[in-house]
């Protein structure tokens, strides 16, 4: 037996060993199991804790469950934890009651004897300590840094805060996401972000860089608004720098506004969208500092802050390298320009101070550049160059990174690298040996007549000095050298901000890099995202790549990188530190209070918008045409029900229309237009509880409901449904209005219609019940004990009740006259239909019937125009008609009674005077009844309105319809139904041959016959204005009620048949079942149509002849066009049918079997004269192809093109209209017709090609035309038509173009026409596709090297080519062609001619940045008002 020592180091049994372990870790569990049981038997508590002091974490919740014996202080500690935060620095509160005292903390009191409850949710909400916010606890400690600083200290602390453990600044400077929340946080380093208005990144960069420098702050603090002077402090600059920087100082946001500041600059919100570059605000800037301080009244040391801070001199000299004589002025710089790459060099400088070096690097003056010298009376060679005489407290360096390229004409950034020092030595590039040269003599001041100009264009300087002591400086005076110049070693310059450019000249970001003189420490002020960085991330700054500095370095290189340096003197005695709180002067202490009392008014009032209810609120209002409402109601979450109930009450001003005690809150569906639930007893429950909390938004309204004084509300409960009863009248064809009626999903269909009873009064026993289900059928509910919920109810239904002992109910459903009554109902649109303005039977020539009740159609009295009365031009045609009444009178009986002889003689009708029937209430034109056949004729026409509809237009739920007996005659209706139909195809002249011809030239040419056929169309139409009585109960109509959702119905005569949808590549013309007339060959059902006239008034003139249509949406086109003879006076096939879309635009609808089912209520439709398509035509728009014009495309005409014809057939039919309306006189022979695709000419049609056989061809179709200057060489389908154009390198120029015509693909035989073609012999002549639409427009700076010349293939139909049609464009030229030589100036200006060409043709928009607006700042407040100074 193996033996192990124990723990008393004696040898035991292994064996033994192992269970005595065995043992000890099984006591162990059992101890633990019952310290687990005990605290199982012992009350739970649920805490869930809300942290409020942050705007990210308010949504979120804290859980814990604890034992009911847990102290206080454990409770603290575990949130603590939990939360991420510092034990201590926080209160909890109860979440039902803010006003309570926090617990205390440090209690060792149970959470039951706190006042917990065990078993229940515990609500607490975590809430800032003494007004300040969390301390976030570090991950190595678990608590923070700055813990134990007190609130002075916390006030007195510029710079980060000492939380160097704390996590989070770099994500939120990372962080590409941002929102009105995250600037409500102080940042964690300690300093204040500044919100981009939207491309203000630029003005942040420079605000946070003045900023932190402390003597410019400083300085700024020093100064003191006059509250008393006339100055309005909005468009004081300094005073909003300096709130501006008192919030970056003090506040506890993570980033402020910028608004108030580029308010005082005057300007406005579009200002903010303007990108400008940093260096012009900064001297732009400075400048209106300047001016502004030197306008107080006041005596203002900060007048000349810029000068003393910001301003340096330097000497402008020429010096004459024979004699010696010097010439120089003296010029004041606020920052120094320095050059990227020099101009006309391919290297950049490597650092700063190389560029420093060239800056003050002198240039020869010789050859032709020579200077006359003074001294030597001549021209003698000089050196010209610039020297430092003082250098700025802080100094300002401008990175040119922003050139112009010459070759592209567009401006560009230069991303090179250039380094820069942390410490910068500048006593090198100041020269005190050569500036005691005796031989300075001459002199001038910076006030000369080029004043601000600088060496080789590389300073641009507006700045100068009237100092009289800066005029004439002798270098000489050693008092003068001791004032000018500092000694060597106290000339070093440390860095302390760097402002970065990422992006491209177009564009991009600014941001700034700065160090704080406080602790050394470099941070990136990004806007509103403000996180610490290291050395390393300066250095990337650099820009360039790690690469060799080539040409093409900054090509390749990141764009983001430095543009400004500042740097400040090391000088012990005038470098300042940033004032501490109680350092402050008086008002600046003043203005630090009352922008701390007004942050913390919007912390409150944020607050306050935290715990607000927003919801949408809905009322049917009592007065207001009991229209429903809407408003947003926003309430504390804290106010009760009443509360909310009495704001609502004012909110939708029905204070005096009915009393509060009438108005409750009830929960609503918007969509499904559902009363979920009322609040019956919760009158008092807070808004909060009774919404499920504050949220963002919410799944459910809230309805105010309103009553009668001596009604009673009715208690809507959770589960119900809400049904929409609609009554319907068979015997007057009428649905009512709906009935709202509550019920449970569980009930039967028994006990549903009782409920209906009920609230309708109609007998339960013999009625039946109709569900109109969403995109589904009418379903009857027959089954007794059915369930709602089975028979397919939601939340908010619609059904249809009838309850009548008629003979309807013995028939099936889908054939009675309910299920015709709804099922006409839900397909009936309504339709605006615009008439053409000179139609040949217009309504204005027409007659109506009287009222029901009269003559039965024996009367015809003259009605008056659809115009208003307007007369004019029909003046004659009214004069015959009213001279023919009797005619029409006689006319009218006796096609009336023609129309009933054939109809008896067929069988279809039986005695009129059997089958009449009242239409007062009537609500179809026809519909037969069940003892009937249900075929009807289709020769019956629409009743059209009557006057009273015409002069009193109904409204959508006040609509009546007129009913016509299965007879075709209704009581009061008038004759001649059957003859209007084909009234206008009798009439041989009424044709119209080109539909291009306008209204006007086609009434002209009917003349006499124009009015013979106005004349008859009146008496075959009389019976059309039938009248319509529009009292009673609610009739069929497109109200809210009646078509909120149009529901698909399927008519048992339309059953199976196809329905398609007008689309450009399916056949136009019409289907086999309609003649050439557009009449159907078989009968078809009668579906609905009624019309009346509708004025709409174009505001001046006259008013425009409109039609309001109600018609079954199921009808085809055809049909409904039939039905709209009568009113536009022509036969179907003389008119064109339009749609009209929201953006006005207008489309022919030309498919005749198409049905309207596409169409939906209040559409619009124009009517315009002309021949509508038959069966296999085409609509086609010709256009000109003009291949060496500017614009190769010209539309000449539209036409019809036919299935069947032949090429050279629409080549005959073209030939007069190009003559009559485009002046083109050709013969067959002088022009083709080719394919045209967008502006590309393509295959080129034979003129024995035949259309849908060899054309493939569609709805509004498009053609080339082409005019031919020689005879037809496109003989067969196998050559190929190629469109070349020669390139001149040497005289930089394309040639025109010229069409080749070849047998083959072949590559050679291409060369072969093009040697014939030019003279280039074959071993020289290469050649290139174009690129792009026609004419593939291309620059002629561009075409020698950019295009694939010279392919290596044999024919032409491969890649890289592809020319496998007619029209492709080829380039050639001759490849010992030399290219021309040109200068700048001549590339320059060819350049702007192309880029002029290329713009005008359009084939090539060149990219054009946007227009840059000046920067300006107004001290005025604004600009002026006369922009065009601007």
């Amino acid at each position: 037996m193996e033996m192990v020592p124990s723990e008393e180091n004696q040898l035991v049994p292994k064996e033994g060993l192992f269970w005595r372990c065995r043992q000890s870790i099984f006591e162990e569990m059992k101890q633990r199991y019952s310290q687990i049981e005990s605290a199982a038997e012992e009350p739970r508590v649920l805490c869930i804790v809300q942290d409020t002091t942050n705007a990210k974490t308010v949504n979120a919740r804290l859980t814990l469950n604890l034992p009911a014996s847990t102290p206080l202080s454990k409770l603290c500690e575990d949130v603590a934890h939990k939360a991420g935060y510092v034990n201590g620095t926080f209160d909890l509160a109860w979440g039902s009651t803010e006003a309570m005292a926090p617990l205390d903390q440090s209690s060792e009191m149970t959470l039951v004897d706190s006042g917990f409850a065990a078993g229940k949710k515990n609500f607490l909400h975590l809430i800032d300590k003494d007004g300040e916010q969390p301390q976030i606890a570090s991950d190595e400690s678990g608590t923070a840094d700055s813990s134990g600083l007190d609130d002075s200290s916390q006030d007195r602390f510029i710079g980060p805060l000492p939380r160097d453990g704390t996590v989070g600044c770099s994500s939120d400077y990372s962080s590409p996401s941002y929102s009105y929340s995250s600037i409500l946080n102080k940042s964690e380093t300690g300093y204040v972000g500044l919100v981009n208005q939207a491309m203000t990144c630029y003005l942040n960069s420079l605000l946070q860089t003045l900023f932190m420098t402390p003597e410019f702050r400083n300085a700024l603090y020093n100064w003191e608004f006059e509250s008393e002077s006339e100055e309005d402090p909005v468009t004081s600059i300094p005073y909003q720098l300096q709130r501006l920087f008192v919030l970056l100082q003090t506040s506890k946001k993570r980033a402020i506004e910028t608004t108030d500041v580029t308010r005082s600059f005057g300007w406005d919100s579009s200002e903010a969208w303007q990108q400008h570059d940093v260096q012009e605000l900064c001297r732009v800037m400075f400048d209106a500092l300047e001016q502004k301080w030197k306008q107080t009244e006041q005596l203002c040391i900060q007048a000349d802050l810029i000068n003393q801070l910001y301003q340096g001199k330097l000497k402008d000299y020429v010096r004459c390298l024979e004699c010696g004589y010097e010439s120089w002025r003296v010029d004041t710089y606020l920052d120094i320009p320095l050059v990227i790459r020099p101009f006309g060099s391919s290297q950049a400088f490597g650092s700063v101070e190389e560029a420093l070096q060239a800056f003050v690097q002198p240039e020869t003056l010789d050859g032709p550049n020579q200077y006359f010298c003074e001294r030597c009376k001549k021209k003698c060679d000089a050196r010209k160059g610039l020297r430092f005489l003082h250098l700025p407290y802080l100094l300002t360096l401008q990175l040119k990174r922003f050139d112009f390229d010459y070759t592209t004409m567009h401006r560009i950034k230069l991303n090179d690298r250039m380094t820069f020092p942390e410490e910068l030595d500048m006593s090198s590039f100041i020269d005190v040996e050569d500036e005691k040269s005796p031989q300075t003599e001459s002199c001038t001041d910076s006030g000369a007549e080029n004043e601000g100009s600088c060496h080789s264009d590389q300073m641009s300087n507006d700045f100068s000095t009237d100092d009289a002591v800066d005029e004439g400086i002798c270098l000489d005076s050693a008092a003068s050298t001791e004032r000018v110049l500092k000694p060597k070693s106290s000339l070093t310059f440390e860095l302390f901000s760097v402002m970065v450019h990422s992006g491209s000249a177009a564009g991009g970001h600014y941001y700034a890099c700065i160090k704080s003189f406080s602790d050394g420490q470099w941070y990136s002020f990004n806007d509103q995202h403000v996180s610490k960085i290291t050395h390393d991330d300066i250095r990337k700054t650099y820009g360039g790549s790690s690469g060799s500095r080539g040409y093409y370095s900054s090509a390749f290189a990141s764009s983001t990188n430095a543009y400004m340096l500042i740097y400040r003197l090391k000088d012990p005695t005038r470098n300042a530190k940033y004032l501490d709180a109680e350092e402050f002067p008086e008002h600046i202490k003043r203005l630090v209070q009352r922008e701390k009392e007004s942050e913390e008014q919007e912390k409150r009032q944020r607050e306050i918008e935290r715990n607000t209810c927003k919801i949408k609120l809905f009322c049917m209002h009592p007065v207001k045409n009991m229209m429903m409402m809407e408003n947003k109601l926003e309430v504390h979450k804290d106010k009760t029900l009443r509360e909310a109930t009495e704001t609502a009450y004012k909110l939708m001003d029905l204070e005096g229309v009915a009393p509060l005690d009438c108005c409750r809150l009830v929960k609503y569906d918007e969509f499904h237009e559902y009363l979920e639930r009322s609040y019956e007893g919760e009158e008092d429950m807070p808004m909060g509880l009774l919404l499920g909390g504050v949220k963002s938004s919410y799944m459910f309204d809230l309805l105010l409901e309103t009553r009668l004084p001596d009604q009673v509300f009715q208690p809507y409960k959770p589960g119900e449904v809400m049904v929409k009863v609609h009554v319907v009248d068979l015997k007057c064809e009428t649905i009512a209005p709906p009935v709202s009626v509550r019920a449970y999903l569980n009930q039967t269909v028994t006990e549903f219609k009782q409920l209906i009873a009920q609230a309708t009064g109609l007998s339960a026993e013999s009625m039946r019940v109709v569900l109109e289900r969403c995109y589904n059928d009418l379903r009857l509910l027959y089954v007794p004990n059915k369930t709602l919920k089975a028979e397919g109810f939601f939340r908010s239904n619609k059904v249809f009740v009838e309850s009548s002992d008629s003979v309807d109910h013995q028939v099936t459903f889908t054939d009675s006259l309910l299920w015709k009554l709804l099922d006409r109902h839900g397909n009936t649109i309504r339709l605006f239909v615009t008439l053409p303005e000179q139609s040949p039977g217009s309504l204005a020539n027409r007659t109506s019937c009287p009222k029901a009740g009269a003559t039965g159609g024996g009367g015809v009295d003259s009605e008056d125009s659809l115009e208003g009365g307007a007369k004019g031009s029909r003046k004659s045609v009214e004069a015959i008609l009213e001279e023919s009444t009797e005619k029409l009178k006689n006319l009218s009986l006796q096609q009336q009674q023609q129309q009933q002889q054939q109809q008896q003689q067929q069988g279809l009708v039986t005695s009129t005077s059997g089958s009449q029937k009242s239409s007062d209430h009537s609500d179809f034109e026809h519909i037969d009844s069940p003892s009937q056949d249900t075929e009807s004729p289709s020769t019956s026409q629409p009743a059209a309105p009557s006057q009273t509809a015409q002069q009193q237009p109904l409204q959508p739920q006040q609509e009546s319809r007129g009913r016509v007996g299965p007879s075709g005659g209704a009581g009061g209706s008038c004759a001649g139904a059957a003859a209007a139909a084909s009234f206008s195809s009798s009439d041989p002249d009424n044709q119209f041959p080109l539909e291009e011809r306008s209204d006007s030239d086609m009434n002209n040419d009917r003349s006499t016959s124009s009015v013979d056929s106005d004349i008859l169309s009146s008496s075959h139409s009389s019976d059309t204005l039938c009248n319509a009585d529009s009292s009673g109960p609610l009739p069929l109509a497109n109200g809210l009620d009646s078509h909120s959702i149009t529901s698909s119905r399927r008519s048992k005569a339309h059953e199976g048949k196809k329905e398609t949808w007008d689309t450009a590549e399916e056949d136009s013309g019409t289907d086999s079942e309609y003649d050439e007339n557009g009449k159907s060959k078989a009968e078809a059902p009668y579906l609905y149509f009624r019309a009346e006239p509708y004025t709409q008034d174009e505001g001046a003139g006259d008013a425009q002849k409109c039609l309001l249509v109600h018609v079954d949406k199921r009808i085809t086109l055809a049909a409904f066009k039939q039905n709209l003879e009568p009113f536009v006076g022509i036969t179907a096939t003389q008119f064109k049918v339009f749609r009209v879309y929201a953006n006005n635009q207008e489309f022919e609808s030309v498919r005749l079997n198409e049905t309207l089912s596409s169409f939906s209520d209040d559409n619009k439709i124009t009517i315009r004269l002309g021949r509508a398509l038959k069966k296999g035509e085409y609509r086609v728009k010709v256009y000109q192809l003009l291949i060496n014009d500017a614009e190769p495309c010209k539309f000449l005409v539209d036409t019809v093109f036919a299935k069947g014809m032949t090429v050279r057939q629409s080549k005959e039919e073209l030939q007069p209209l190009l003559k009559d309306q485009c002046k083109l006189d050709l013969s067959i022979d002088r022009f083709r017709l080719r394919k045209k695709t967008w502006k590309n000419p393509g295959t080129v049609f034979l003129d024995y090609h035949v259309y849908e056989e060899d054309i493939n061809i569609s709805s509004n179709w498009e053609v080339f035309l082409e005019v031919l200057e020689e005879p037809e060489r496109m003989k067969s389908m196998s050559q190929l038509a190629v469109l070349t154009r020669r390139w001149r390198p040497s005289q930089m120029k394309l040639e025109p173009f010229h069409e080749v015509v070849l047998e083959s693909s072949s590559v050679e035989e291409l060369k072969e026409k093009l040697n014939e073609l030019s003279g280039i012999p074959l071993e020289n002549l290469e050649f290139s596709k174009g690129r792009g639409t026609f004419p593939c427009d291309i620059s002629v700076l561009e075409i020698h090297q950019d295009l694939d010349w010279n392919p290596k293939v044999s024919t032409l139909n491969v890649w890289p080519l592809y020319i496998c049609d007619d029209g492709a464009v080829v380039f050639y030229r001759d490849s010992t062609e030399e290219l021309m030589e040109m200068s700048e100036e001549e590339r320059s200006e060819l350049m702007k001619k192309e880029s002029s060409r290329l713009l005008k043709t359009g084939h090539r928009v060149s990219y054009s940045p946007r227009k840059e607006k000046a920067l300006k700042i107004y001290l005025d407040g604004g600009p002026a008002k006369d922009s065009s100074q601007d």
